[in-house]
């Protein structure tokens, strides 16, 4: 066995700390500065861990190898599993041309540019966010924005900033199980507590779009609108992620905020009339179709939310699905490298246990939903496989980036280096909540995956937490939460809102100073909300 050595450079915890840091600075460099595609730069990452690990660190390089193939494992399975399935799902709508007919149904509520973007950017974004995520509801809502006559660069911008509730819980909750799945800690206590971090923020996000949009005045106008989608959202996204789990956090709550916005508009119309800077005239043109088209249209996901709340039932998990799980102590990698102080009491073995939870797995009941919904809509054997083809393709360069960022972070968690990175974040200390979010505000940043992003940080925060005596579950919670507020001026959905409204090279930098500030500001909010938790709750 191997012990971790956690001051590997003369004995000193800045210098340790500097070299550890190496393989996330060249990440950071190669995207930042280099604008290397994503998979690039994650493959660089690893491969500069892999150096660190073994040169500095004294790892055994049999113990790294098999390190880096856990890691990439774990993002094969539940990761890419999930995310390829949710992107199937919403393929199968896609190409079935039902989800012209969800857009339309949401599309044509109003003419109010204000309630567009929220019942749009703010709510359907929310929706598409959990049911596919990967920059998906950005480029979906803002080319429906421009369509509906919003200025290109401000569609852009009010998608950009209306992604940020929902990303915590984006594809069928993946950040939360990744986060579970990296730290050990249960997932529907990590469900709550990112729930619970994130709904105060959300509570005012459309508040917040209003102002962004015109100030005050534009607010003024529709407040009533702006509160009871804020609170239907935010209520949801907590009762959800707390007593039901993350997997359809997103959804329902995308859903309950558009059923609570619509129903007021049945009552309440704006008074005011609201011009927004730049709008032209609509391109798109909006369909009427009956309940039952309409109802059809919606019937995948009507599936997946049957399907995950069939998922958690108690009886099924343990009667059925859980009888079907295999646990894999990982090869020449469990309990064969030894954890010491100070991150641990005594010294205690490390396992590594890959979760074959095949049947269990919120993917497999997302599969079913595809195979239920090429039913309904359909569509033949022939085009469902096909389509499995092709989004695998679609996916391929993005399952590489997932499964090399966990080789990565696995390898920085066995050989110690996370540790390291935690010990020194711990001279932070009574601040280190507030730091905290915007350590993992940072991770998505510079990854554009709040699920990279846990995987980098998630166990760095936990060591801290211990080290600080701080709720460990609550900080590695607030790394997701805090990574939320990145995504807006992560380069991938700058570029994803660029593409979708045919903005240049030079519109999108300044795009992204746009959101920027944005940014800063509610990451910090977030991480005042995580010390409110840490301290006085």
């Amino acid at each position: 066995m191997w012990e971790q050595v956690y001051l590997p450079v003369a004995d000193n915890l800045a210098l340790s700390a500097l070299v550890a840091a190496i393989p996330i600075l060249v990440l950071l460099l190669m995207i930042g500065v280099l604008r290397k595609p994503p998979w690039v730069a994650a493959l660089a990452g690893l491969g500069t861990s892999v150096i660190v690990a073994t040169a500095v660190y004294g790892m055994p390089a049999s113990l790294a190898a098999s390190a880096v193939t856990y890691g990439a494992a774990f993002g094969l399975f539940p990761i890419c599993w999930i995310v390829f399935w949710a992107i199937v799902l919403y393929r199968l709508t896609l190409e079935s041309g039902k989800f012209e007919v969800i857009k339309d149904s949401i599309g044509g509520l109003t003419s109010d540019k204000r309630m567009q973007a929220m019942l749009i950017a703010f709510a359907l974004g929310a929706f598409i966010e959990g049911a596919a995520g990967f920059g998906t509801p950005v480029a979906v809502a803002a080319t429906m924005l421009v369509g509906l006559g919003f200025n290109p660069f401000y569609a852009a911008g009010i998608c950009l900033l209306a992604n940020t509730a929902p990303v915590a819980f984006g594809s069928i909750g993946i950040p939360v199980v990744a986060l579970a799945g990296l730290t050990g800690f249960d997932e529907m206590t990590l469900s709550g507590w990112v729930g619970a971090i994130c709904a105060p923020v959300s509570l005012f996000i459309p508040a917040y779009l209003m102002l962004v949009m015109g100030g005050w005045n534009a607010l003024r106008g529709v407040l009533p609108a702006a509160a009871i989608c804020g609170i239907a959202f935010a209520a949801t996204q907590f009762t959800v992620s707390r007593f039901i789990g993350p997997q359809l956090v997103d959804i329902a709550s995308g859903l309950v905020a558009i059923v609570a916005t619509v129903a007021l508009l049945l009552v309440w119309k704006p008074k005011d009339e609201f011009h927004l800077a730049g709008e032209h005239s609509a391109t798109m043109e909006l369909k009427s179709h009956g309940f039952g088209t309409t109802l059809h249209a919606w019937t995948p996901y009507l599936f997946l939310v049957i399907l995950v709340l069939l998922w958690g039932t108690t009886w099924v998990k343990a009667n059925v699905l859980e009888t079907m799980t295999t646990l894999i102590q990982w090869p020449g990698l469990h309990n064969q490298v030894v954890r010491v102080a100070p991150v641990m009491t005594d010294p205690t073995p490390y396992g590594a246990v890959f979760n074959g939870n095949w049947a269990s797995a919120a993917g497999t009941a997302c599969m079913l939903a595809t195979i239920g919904a090429a039913f309904s809509l359909r569509v033949s054997p022939g085009a469902y496989v096909q389509l499995l083809g092709s989004v695998f393709k679609q996916l391929f360069l993005a399952i590489v980036t997932v499964t090399s960022v966990l080789g990565f972070a696995f390898l920085m968690n066995y050989s110690g280096m996370a540790a390291t990175l935690g010990l020194a974040f711990a001279s932070t200390g009574v601040l280190f909540p507030y730091f905290s979010a915007l350590l993992g505000w940072l991770g998505v940043f510079m990854t554009g995956s709040d699920v990279s992003s846990n995987a980098l940080f998630a166990n760095l925060q936990v060591v801290t937490a211990n080290q600080l005596g701080l709720d460990p579950a609550l900080m590695a919670s607030s790394n997701s939460a805090g990574g939320v507020m990145g995504k807006m001026i992560s380069l991938q959905s700058i570029a994803v809102a660029g593409a979708a409204t045919l903005m240049n090279s030079q519109e999108q930098a300044k795009l992204f100073r746009f959101t920027l500030g944005h940014s800063i500001f509610l990451a910090s909010v977030l991480g005042m909300v995580v010390m409110c938790y840490a301290y006085l709750l």
